[in-house]
């Protein structure tokens, strides 16, 4: 007689959250899994906004249909991805058109325990040769670079011409001008001036022209507005997030 399968605290969490949630109110777009409600997230408690299957957040989901609305996956083409989460990287790996080119400086973190490697990759000294990539995903990693526009730089070098970028961050749609002071070097003041301890800016509504000056075509795109309320909800959107396209010219 077998041994039953003995299931992991998270696993034990994972599926008492799929019980508490059932219903078919929300679906994620990644995993295609429906909930009454996504679960809340975030320092802020965001609502609806994890998704109990993948883990996939509003981010997650736009960029997801953004990706498919814009057809940037319709041919084989060469991707990297900066900091995957393991929605994406579930998803991208097991696509057989795509070369998959998942990294972060710090690899280890991401025990994912999947096929494909996880490359160390310091954004700022990108180990690739110059127009290698059709696609790059960078979300949610520039705010924690000092030195952004080095690493915009490098982004700019190894996307083919023609390629495409989605370079999301934190954004403050108040603020006219990005804010960083280098001076704040603790985690308790970064919290305070940039809302996370690990953060080194606030960008503002001058992300655009950071990107631009570095060569890229960039598209800031309120492609969520698209949908109505009701869509929103039920794909776990953020309805203030834009999707920043980055383009390199031929």
């Amino acid at each position: 007689m077998k041994n039953p399968r003995i299931f992991s605290l998270q696993e034990i969490r994972k599926r008492r959250k799929e019980k508490q949630f059932k219903g078919d109110k929300v679906v994620c777009c990644i995993c295609n899994a429906t909930y009454m409600e996504f679960g809340v997230f975030g320092k802020q408690n965001r609502p609806n906004a994890q998704c109990h299957n993948c883990g996939s957040l509003e981010r997650h989901r736009l960029i997801w249909k953004y990706i498919q609305y814009k057809n940037l996956m319709e041919h084989t083409v060469r991707l990297l991805h900066f900091a995957p989460a393991k929605a994406f990287y579930k998803s991208f790996s097991a696509l057989e058109n795509l070369e998959y080119y998942p990294c972060d400086l710090y690899p280890n973190l991401y025990t994912y325990g999947g096929t494909v490697k996880i490359h160390k990759v310091d954004i700022t000294e990108i180990p690739f040769e110059d127009n290698y990539f059709d696609l790059i995903l960078c979300n949610h990693v520039l705010e924690h670079i000092e030195n952004d526009h080095l690493a915009m730089n490098q982004l700019y070098r190894v996307m083919k011409p023609s390629g495409s970028g989605i370079f999301q961050v934190p954004l403050d749609y108040n603020r006219e001008h990005t804010y960083e002071d280098f001076s704040i070097t603790s985690k308790k003041g970064r919290l305070k001036a940039f809302g996370q301890k690990d953060h080194v800016r606030w960008y503002g509504q001058d992300y655009k022209d950071r990107l631009a000056k570095m060569g890229f075509q960039v598209t800031e795109d309120d492609y969520v507005s698209s949908f109505s309320v009701e869509e929103q909800f039920r794909f776990g959107l953020d309805p203030k997030e834009k999707i920043y396209l980055c383009k390199k010219p031929k």
